[in-house]
């Protein structure tokens, strides 16, 4: 529990400096700070993904529920998605994962996947953000390219990929590492986010989390009966954004406008820097400690 509290106590310190104002937040109280309070669950434990799944929380590694990830959207001034949410993340706060389900229903993976075509579905996807970008007066972003191709491992039935992008005024990068866990009525998304120089350990790490995962009996994708629902998309569409598509009706731009508010969250709308800052201070604390 030290260590835990040490890193809340770090997520304190920036989290004053950021939203409210210079002052000495390293000596600031744990319970005067809102980050503090957020109801963070400590390994070792269960995390319940709403109605959908669990996932082991180990040692040295924290979960935060759907009223909790609320309210860290919240404090960091993230768009809604409108559904709920989930954390997970590793106490050194190396990497951040965001859990969200979507019930498009039973997706086929039967489809070949080519990862050029999917590219260039993604770069006029973040050129029709820009225009909303521009007009709220936030930063464009560039499509690097992929930091990972996607990939489907038929065992774990789960769909990853990692993109690079860069915010085309500082030229910052951040790379947005995907998995999409498929189960009998639905698909569960998780993001990734890591700086870019330490994505290859966060990858590996968050995949050593992943064999902990698993959908409630009733719910995994061994599980489908017919008669169930079939999603109306494969698993190229669950990369490019067509799934917002087909659960909302409304097209490009509404499928356009699901995806950006991913983009606004994990990228440059401040939890990004913040959460950069939170490991520096975390990682002089330990430092310190370490002497």
């Amino acid at each position: 529990m030290k260590r835990i509290r040490s890193a809340i106590r770090a997520i304190a310190v920036v989290a004053c400096l950021w939203i409210v104002a210079p002052v000495a937040a390293q000596e600031q109280a744990e319970e005067d700070n809102p980050l503090a309070q957020l109801p963070w669950q400590p390994g070792p434990s269960e995390g319940r993904i709403g109605g959908q799944a669990t996932i082991d929380v180990p040692e040295g590694y924290l979960f935060l529920g759907a009223d909790g990830a609320r309210r860290l959207n919240e404090l960091f001034q993230n768009p809604p998605t409108g559904t709920d949410e989930y954390v997970l993340a590793p106490e050194n706060l190396d990497w951040i994962a965001y859990f969200s389900f979507d019930g498009i229903g039973y997706v086929k993976d039967d489809e070949d996947l080519d990862p050029d075509a999917m590219l260039a579905s993604i770069r006029e996807g973040l050129q029709r953000g820009n225009e909303e970008r521009r007009r709220r007066g936030w930063d464009t972003l560039r499509l690097v390219g992929w930091q990972a191709e996607p990939q489907y491992d038929e065992q774990l039935n789960a769909l990853a990929w990692a993109i690079l992008l860069e915010n085309e005024a500082s030229q910052s990068k951040v790379v947005n590492y995907n998995t999409r866990l498929l189960g009998r009525r639905g698909v569960m998304g998780v993001t990734l986010v890591a700086d870019p120089e330490a994505i290859a350990p966060s990858i590996a790490d968050f995949k050593g989390l992943v064999p902990g995962y698993e959908f409630v009996a009733g719910e995994r994708y061994a599980e489908f009966r017919p008669g169930d629902h079939v999603a109306e998309i494969g698993l190229a569409a669950l990369i490019t954004g067509g799934a917002a598509a087909v659960a909302s009706k409304k097209g490009w731009l509404a499928a356009a406008g699901v995806a950006l508010a991913k983009f606004w969250k994990l990228l440059l709308v401040g939890i990004v820097g913040v959460w950069m800052a939170i490991r520096r201070v975390f990682k002089r604390s330990d430092d310190a400690g370490g002497k």
